[in-house]
């Protein structure tokens, strides 16, 4: 690791007007614009490191005050005290005596630290000239556990099981990384179905990503009954019962009602429901698990879970069929993978959430690494792909065959474009001054 120190944290607020054409929709979140708060980390060294967190629009001003904020913990300090000890790097960063007041480890302060710590991954593989699933997969086990703070679940899983369960997978990562790199990672859709959609994009969507090689499908359910029920009705006249089709709520049901509601489209064969109600509710998750499972339903969430001790109940309390963790939800790459060893140690399948600006492009990562070093199996895995806001982005993901194929530029894949600041940085950028210009003439009409 080079010597060098940390000298400078840009944080930016971009946002993308996606609530023109009711892209990104759902039943909860009926008019969102694709946002991120963007870290730049400078050193004194040529390197910089690159992170975001995802948000919906208005709030992220707020998310930018708690990254320079936590920014302040990591200002001027010297790579190797960082990266020597990051898992108590990581616990610094999330336990500052005073900031934790307005977390612990949840919410803002949470996805605040997720974007500086996405930003110091970045960071380390460009560095160390690789992509971050690469930099991960080629870690030992010991090095890999030394970055994840075990603190409130070690009754679940600790440094002496995890380092264990990664031991016994070693014999295979060349073959897995050798299968990934001439495969790819199996990828599912979710632009066909977002609630503000017209029923003819849907079967036109449908048709397209059908041609395209999808063979699973996601859609937004919970406005209304018949609606959902006519809009199933239409994706399996388009895609048929050979391939999957995914239900998600966005948590906008009460536990009795998830179950009537999805009672009704059991007919639909769904492969899951996801977020079925509210994401804090353990409970009410296993007990519609119980009742939909009678009818091969599985129940998926994971993307507003805000901390590895949140997924430990919900794994614990047999609550979940799919842990679908979010790169830009939790404290980054640190604690996510904790979640993926307790995943693995349930027999869970992860299938992570990337519905938002640069999810794709960072869970890719972790997820081949799981491919790699530990489930090493794609059987009922998959990664969400959405088809938005990639080509902004200098190393967008790359979709082959209805496939991720693994990124091969070092870091996380996390840089945006230069011309992407000056057009989608709010409030100032070239996009939103010329719609608030065109608000104004409006009103003056």
């Amino acid at each position: 690791m080079i010597n060098a120190k940390i000298i400078d944290i840009e944080v930016k607020d971009i946002r993308f007007p996606t609530s023109l054409n009711h892209d990104g929709s759902d039943a909860m979140h009926t008019d969102p614009d694709y946002s991120c708060v963007y870290i730049i980390i400078k050193t004194d060294k040529e390197y910089k490191g690159y992170g975001l967190t995802f948000t919906l629009g208005r709030g992220t001003e707020i998310v930018v005050q708690a990254c320079k904020a936590l920014a302040k913990i990591v200002m001027y300090r010297r790579l190797t005290w960082i990266y020597d000890d990051f898992a108590k790097f990581w616990r610094r960063l999330s336990s500052d005596s005073q900031l934790r007041w307005v977390g612990p480890e949840k919410g803002v302060i949470h996805l605040a630290m997720a974007a500086i710590i996405n930003a110091l991954w970045d960071l380390w593989g460009r560095i160390e000239k690789k992509p971050v699933w690469k930099l991960l997969s080629d870690m030992s086990p010991k090095e890999l556990c030394s970055v994840i703070d075990f603190r409130y679940v070690r009754d679940e899983i600790d440094e002496v099981k995890a380092t264990q369960i990664l031991e016994k997978k070693m014999k295979l990562r060349k073959k897995q990384e050798k299968e990934l790199l001439k495969n790819g990672y199996p990828a599912y859709t979710t632009q066909v179905g977002w609630l503000g959609y017209s029923d003819q994009q849907v079967e036109d969507l449908c048709k397209k990503f059908l041609d395209l090689g999808y063979t699973a499908f996601k859609i937004k359910v919970g406005r209304d009954l018949q609606d959902d029920i006519k809009r199933c009705e239409l994706i399996r006249k388009v895609i048929g019962y050979e391939n999957k089709l995914m239900l998600d709520a966005n948590q906008v049901w009460d536990v009795d009602e998830a179950i009537k509601w999805m009672l009704e489209l059991a007919r639909f064969k769904p492969f899951w429901i996801e977020e079925p109600t509210s994401p804090d509710d353990i409970l009410g998750h296993a007990t519609i698990l119980q009742e939909l499972q009678k009818q091969n339903i599985g129940v998926a969430t994971g993307e507003m879970c805000a901390n590895r001790v949140m997924f430990k109940q919900l794994l614990k309390s047999k609550a979940i069929s799919y842990c679908q963790v979010d790169s830009a939800r939790m404290g980054g790459i640190n604690e996510i993978l904790a979640v993926y060893l307790m995943a693995y140690k349930h027999g869970i399948p992860v299938c992570p959430h990337a519905g938002g600006v640069g999810l794709c492009e960072m869970i890719q990562h972790l997820q081949m690494w799981d491919y790699i070093c530990l489930s090493q199996t794609t059987h009922n895995r998959m990664i969400e792909f959405v088809d938005q806001q990639h080509e902004h982005f200098e190393d967008p993901v790359r979709i082959e065959n209805a496939c991720y194929m693994p990124p091969m530029n070092p870091g996380y894949s996390t840089k945006l474009k230069d011309e992407c600041i000056l057009e989608y940085a709010y409030p100032n950028g070239k996009q939103w001054k010329d719609k608030v210009t065109e608000e104004i003439e409006e009103k003056d009409d």
